[in-house]
């Protein structure tokens, strides 16, 4: 499976084949590449705009969005990098609250490409340099990068001194590469875990996260220890109760906040107070709790519990309300299952075939009408055996909305981000 995207503007097209030619070589881990793949360009990474460094299983592409909204809010221009795209290549980089576009998008590809070709760098690698040259060409006041894979080795993790690094919720994901053996790391798979996301702490850097179960918390806290990192860990340094309101509290004093309207769930909340708590624990950038308010209130964020608007895919669902998902690991599947609150709902799903079903299955047990199961276009997936003697096969989504029974019950489509970007491509409901 490619995690590429395809575009309709030819000289981005050239890139992003060039992109799809590039493979990782077996074994290979570290920063090296990526160090002087960025020597070679100028060392972009190091004349950045003060920098919100965000990692977690769950919710960093989410606390990343009400990061931005919130600065976006106070007047600050924010440049952001998220991941993985769903439609657009493009949808990875965002200049001063725009998508990049097109003309610049190629050019820095190529360069980067170019630059660094007898490297034999991997996508992540040349993406995150293209990211921070245009970060560093472009003037802002702040940016916000999200992490890829893990958090030691990740491409991002090149950043020197970035104003706040926050980790959002852990869990088991990803496996095969965060799990695999080496030698000196923990055996508790959780704290393994950990242990990778931990390894975006800086020396001096405030380290900012939720609280853990006590494996994951303990390695944390060693980690951090050892970077000099300081560290604000919910339910030490801050809290925050959901209720009808976020209740949050600190050291600097007690707000309330707004549910996020856009961004429904209880971890939505728990991601946006993870923001709040990054921007109170650094001195670099100040955002007034006003503008806090309002970035939670403005904020969205694409196929995470993302109520679809009537198009030409969910009229095949007729007047049902339609849902949109990417999760497809158990803390996703328990953090849909409690938005849910045993509902009733008709599931469709499409799933990677290294992904475990019964991560969303199981926490949704209670409220399952229907399983339909779908394949994700591009990509080795589940067949609908996986899912149990119940669920039915169907070629594609629309097929699954209109082989669905006629009773104006809701419908979950979701699996995998790679099916959400289909879903939303084929409702007419770009990324902006």
């Amino acid at each position: 499976m490619k995690d590429f995207a395809s575009s309709d503007n030819p000289a981005v097209q050239a890139q992003l084949d060039r992109l799809a030619a590039l493979t990782l070589p077996q074994g290979r881990l570290g920063l090296e590449v990526i160090h002087e793949l960025l020597a070679r360009l100028g060392d972009p990474q190091k004349r950045l705009p003060p920098a919100f460094h965000v990692a977690g299983t769950n919710g960093k592409g989410s606390t990343c969005t009400f990061l931005r909204m919130m600065m976006e809010a106070e007047g600050l221009s924010v440049h952001s990098a998220t991941k993985p795209h769903l439609v657009r290549y493009n949808e990875r980089i965002r200049l001063a609250g725009e998508l990049i576009d097109d003309a610049l998008l190629a050019e820095l590809l190529r360069e980067v490409l170019d630059t660094g070709e007898d490297l034999h760098p991997s996508f992540f690698e040349v993406t995150t340099a293209a990211i921070f040259l245009a970060f560093a060409r472009i003037p802002a006041d702040v940016c916000v990068i999200e992490v890829g894979l893990g958090g030691r080795f990740d491409a991002t993790n090149v950043l020197e001194h970035p104003a706040a690094c926050g980790i959002a919720t852990l869990g088991i994901d990803h496996e095969a590469f965060l799990l695999r053996p080496e030698e000196g790391t923990p055996d508790h798979p959780l704290a393994r875990i950990a242990f990778e996301k931990a390894g975006i702490a800086r020396p001096g850097c405030p380290l900012v996260t939720q609280s853990y179960p006590e494996e994951a918390r303990l390695e944390v806290e060693r980690i951090a220890g050892l970077a000099g990192a300081p560290l604000h860990m919910r339910g030490e340094s801050w809290w925050a109760e959901i209720g009808e309101t976020i209740e949050y509290r600190d050291r600097f004093g007690v707000l309330t906040l707004p549910l996020p309207p856009l961004m429904p769930g209880v971890h939505q909340s728990e991601n946006a107070a993870l923001a709040v708590a990054m921007l109170r624990h650094q001195d670099r950038i100040n955002v007034s709790p006003a503008s806090m308010a309002q970035g939670i209130r403005m904020a969205r964020w694409p196929a995470r519990l993302q109520k679809l608007s009537n198009g030409p895919l969910t009229r095949h669902a007729g007047a049902r309300e339609v849902w949109l998902d990417g999760g497809h690991n158990p803390d996703a599947g328990l953090a849909i299952a409690r938005h849910i609150a045993d509902r009733p709902l008709h599931l469709v799903i499409g799933m990677l075939a290294n992904k475990d079903p019964s991560a969303l299955i199981a926490p949704l047990a209670g409220s399952l009408l229907s399983i339909t199961v779908v394949p994700v276009p591009g990509s080795e997936c589940h067949t609908v055996e996986a899912f149990g003697p119940s669920a039915k096969a169907a070629p594609d989504v629309a097929g699954a909305l209109d082989a669905l029974p006629d009773d104006g019950q809701q419908v979950l489509i979701a699996g995998s981000l790679y099916l959400a970007g289909k879903v939303l491509l084929a409702n007419e409901e770009l990324p902006d």
